[in-house]
């Protein structure tokens, strides 16, 4: 019986098929739309550059510092020590043996090359990758922190913190999270960062207020999937709770809130996403995320085609990692 209920689920319907097919013409219709169209403007593909801007191998080079004479070349394993004399002091540099440039007895300036070798480094693409990964997290972790406290106080019989929170929510949701950007860095970043430099303390980076800029975006919506959450949970169970000997607070943390929590995680899925392609605007306050990153080698490499397709790819590959995480944490908790 399982088996052939096996049969029966992976058994289509020809029409199916059909339909299959339609799908895969289109896409590659699609792509070869695109390979034509760059064919009429004579655009010349280089994906073989892609890469570069991920790793690469850079030739470092290890410079003098004083000017004088290689007084003595000393091996040592796989490196050697450069002895540089001048008239009032001396410099050693430890080099590789294989890639030395200079020879004992040599008079050399300040600048001049001792020796070179290879180092394997990040490309502009991976560090603004890594940049956007780490902004989105601490955003989505104080996201949720705010979201929480704010989502409790929207729903507080205190008119103080319910009215604090509703002032909060209304001002967030209804501005354009560019214009919070520009508010955080161009004006609290100023006053801020002025008030530091008169007490004589250190300023704080466009960094920083990105992230706030992010994480207080992130936390208005939240408030409101908290909000909604608690309130989708019958008031009886609160009741339950109470009478039972339970505090409120006791009764929200064990009883209510988990409950809630299964309930707002798709919704919550839905604005994590949002949030790591809206950290692509922090670029306008000169952070080198995925997106300025991608607009800085598109600007020195002439590649735009390729470029924008890879950050595009980059960003899906984020977005499709965090919904498949969220979707499997949603199953984990509707099994338990």
């Amino acid at each position: 019986m399982d088996s052939l209920t096996t049969i029966k689920r992976f058994k289509k319907p020809g029409s199916y098929y059909v339909w299959v097919g339609v799908f895969f013409l289109l896409l590659f219709m699609a792509c070869y739309s695109l390979y034509y169209s760059t064919l009429k403007i004579d655009y010349v593909w280089r994906w073989y550059r892609i890469p570069q801007y991920f790793v690469f191998k850079d030739q470092v080079e290890i410079s003098a510092e004083i000017e004088g004479e290689v007084e003595r070349i000393t091996p040592k394993d796989k490196t050697a020590i450069i002895l540089v004399k001048g008239l009032e002091q001396s410099e050693s540099y430890e080099v590789p043996v294989a890639n030395i440039r200079v020879e004992e007895g040599d008079f050399i300036y300040s600048g001049d090359i001792l020796a070179t070798y290879s180092q394997w480094r990040v490309g502009i693409l991976m560090q603004g990758l890594w940049l956007t990964l780490k902004v989105s997290f601490v955003a989505i972790i104080f996201g949720i922190i705010i979201g929480l406290f704010t989502g409790l106080a929207r729903i507080s019989s205190n008119p103080a913190l319910k009215w604090s929170a509703i002032t909060y929510i209304e001002i967030v949701r209804g501005s354009p999270l560019l214009v919070q950007i520009f508010i955080w860095y161009f004006v609290l970043g100023t006053l801020i960062n002025s008030v530091l430099i008169n007490q004589g303390l250190f300023q704080i980076p466009s960094l920083y207020f990105g992230v706030t800029a992010l994480a207080v975006f992130t936390g208005a919506y939240v408030a409101e999937m908290v909000r909604a959450g608690i309130q989708s949970i019958h008031r009886g169970q609160m009741e339950a709770s109470r009478s039972l000997g339970m505090t409120y607070a006791q009764a929200m943390i064990h009883v209510i809130l988990p409950q809630a929590l299964r309930r707002i995680i798709p919704p919550l899925a839905g604005q994590f996403i949002s949030l790591i392609k809206d950290s692509s605007l922090l670029g306008i306050i000169a952070i080198r995320e995925l997106t300025k990153a991608t607009r800085e080698v598109v600007t020195t490499s002439l590649q735009p085609f390729e470029l924008w397709f890879v950050c595009a790819l980059l960003y899906l590959i984020l977005t499709f990692t965090l919904s498949m995480f969220l979707q499997y944490l949603e199953r984990r908790t509707l099994a338990t």
